[in-house]
């Protein structure tokens, strides 16, 4: 009990700390209680957090607060609505056909595959690859009746896709317009002593804006950049594997690995072992090497100084709390736990003199 009583004194005596303890667990008490209803307003934060950024810009070039917020929220509205009626029926069609070639693909493979008793019949026996396609088109019909369900209670879906789509570019524009408004009402309810917040909230500011813009940034840029490459070299599905390939960046080193399979499994059932499937391959792996020695240090102006260990932590960790928003705010939701252990005033023990 003695021992307990000293840590508590040496790392909580300070009122701030108690302040600054109070406000984390309080924060992520309610995300973790509340997230669900307040999704809305968690994305709509999220969204403005990115646009302010170059309402700043503009703002630092002698344009009016409200003619800049004005300006990059019409950007966003034509960014949604491209993204929505442009890119999205093309990619739910290119889903919609991939889905119904699975089962030739799968014929494709388990045709292959029997070969290989014949050619290694001491590892391979016919009835482990006989074995390994059972399960195979189980795990397929499965996944056909979820989305059988999913398309039974699309209604419902429909019409929370239609409150997002109302609400939140509402939410976004407020939290823009009224940014100075919020923060002021906000900071009313804190204590007039909060230096230790200030420095944590400071350092996780600087990171993690240079983190989540320059990742939002490097997602365009790869998926744009894939989607180009797959459709001119002719592979089927590219604005589908563009997209993921994009998306992979969110998660370091365990989505690009991830993305590889799709992206050549599809490439060797349209080609086979043909030199079109060799170029691809090619290509791809390209993209993968300029996407990490090369875009990621320009966008990236300050370096996240996280272990990979600790990323692959915290991926599991906040991804299986958020689901997708805690693996993309995994590494910011990490540096945000180094922040306040950096911040945290570490009081020394006195050592006593010897006699």
């Amino acid at each position: 009990m003695r021992l307990l009583t000293e840590w508590f004194k040496r790392y909580f005596s300070d009122p701030q700390v108690i302040f600054l303890a109070v406000l984390l667990v309080g924060g992520f008490a309610v995300v973790l209680t509340m997230g669900d209803m307040l999704a809305p307003v968690l994305a709509s934060i999220v969204i403005a957090y990115l646009l302010e950024g170059i309402v700043a810009k503009l703002e630092r070039g002698s344009v009016p607060r409200l003619l800049a917020v004005l300006l990059v929220f019409v950007a966003f509205l034509v960014f949604v609505t491209l993204l929505l009626f442009g890119i999205m029926p093309q990619l739910s069609r290119q889903a919609t056909q991939l889905f119904q070639q699975i089962p030739s693909m799968i014929t494709k493979g388990q045709d292959l595959l029997m070969q290989l008793p014949q050619h290694y019949p001491e590892i391979v026996s016919p009835e482990q690859v006989q074995a390994l396609f059972t399960v195979i088109h189980q795990e397929i019909a499965e996944l056909g009746q979820r989305v059988l369900s999913v398309s039974f209670s699309s209604v419902v879906g429909f019409i929370t896709v239609m409150v997002y789509l109302i609400l939140m570019p509402l939410l976004v524009f407020f939290f823009l317009k009224d940014k100075r408004l919020i923060v002021d009402w906000v900071i009313r309810f804190l204590p007039s002593e909060r230096r230790l917040a200030k420095t944590v909230w400071r350092d996780m500011d600087r990171q993690i804006a240079n983190y989540v813009r320059g990742k939002f940034l490097e997602i365009i840029i790869i998926w744009v950049v894939s989607s180009i490459t797959f459709t001119l070299m002719g592979l089927q599905y590219a604005a589908l594997l563009g997209m993921l390939v994009g998306l992979s960046v969110i998660i370091p080193y365990i989505g690009a690995a991830v993305v590889t399979f799709p992206v050549l499994l599809i490439a060797w059932f349209q080609w086979g072992w043909t030199a079109d499937f060799a170029w691809l391959t090619f290509a791809y792996f390209v993209i993968q090497i300029l996407d990490g020695n090369v875009l990621v240090p320009l966008l990236f102006s300050e370096a996240v100084n996280l272990h990979p260990v600790a990323i692959i932590v915290a991926i599991l960790v906040f991804g299986g709390l958020w689901g997708f928003w805690g693996v993309f705010f995994a590494i910011p939701l990490a540096t945000l736990v180094q922040a306040v252990i950096t911040a945290w005033p570490h009081t020394k023990r006195e050592v006593p003199e010897a006699a």
